[in-house]
């Protein structure tokens, strides 16, 4: 049995392309998916989900943690062409992917990119993640972690994640830490969570180091 998960850097996994067309209220494009990559031949339901709740997109540096083949990158991209999307994953073949997509669909301000690529100094003014749950709890909050605390101040991240995959523990983990976390939709066993960025103190300058 293949030891791949879509998180393996460079899935052994034979290709096997298949394309999907993701059609919302306000956009609609298609999508080359692969063997490998999350989602392998569909658009996942928390992803579809997640798309058809976000509200207006705002301007400046956003990110798509976990952004597989670019569903949400390129979504987020059309709906605002002012924003700048970093499309972030360690899987290389969905990376990719992502990129081809994302010039198919005329998003030309979606750079995919691994995690080290993207710039320290960036603070992103949104987050939009269906994260990579199946990491491992102790993987997932150190990753979460990473990118929340590089939002804006009064910036949110927007994540969706199944209930029965630990959406409410997540959830209560997050408000632990001291962000506001708000359950904005409930649909088909998921949960879509905002996630406020936790208020920097004047005196606390931990963020800068």
């Amino acid at each position: 049995m293949s030891q791949d998960h879509y998180f393996s850097r460079d899935p052994t996994v034979a290709s096997r392309s298949k394309t999907i067309q993701v059609t919302l209220p306000d956009v609609s494009f298609e999508l080359d998916t692969d063997r490998g990559v999350f989602a392998h031949g569909h658009l996942d339901i928390g992803t579809d989900l997640l798309l058809r709740t976000v509200p207006t997109v705002p301007p400046g540096e956003l990110l798509d943690v976990g952004c597989g083949y670019g569903a949400i990158a390129i979504t987020v991209a059309l709906r605002n062409p002012d924003a700048r999307v970093w499309a972030v994953d360690v899987n290389r073949r969905a990376l990719d992917l992502c990129a081809r997509n994302a010039e198919r669909a005329g998003a030309v301000n979606v750079v995919a990119a691994e995690p080290d690529a993207v710039p320290g100094g960036i603070k992103f003014a949104a987050i939009y993640s269906n994260p990579p749950v199946r990491l491992g709890k102790e993987a997932l909050h150190e990753l979460l972690l990473t990118w929340i605390g590089r939002l804006e101040p009064d910036a949110l991240a927007t994540l969706v994640v199944q209930r029965h995959l630990g959406s409410d523990s997540l959830a209560a983990w997050l408000t632990s830490l001291g962000h506001r976390v708000e359950r904005v939709r409930s649909r088909f066993g998921y949960r879509v969570l905002e996630v406020h960025a936790v208020a920097a103190s004047p005196h606390d300058d931990s963020r800068a180091r």
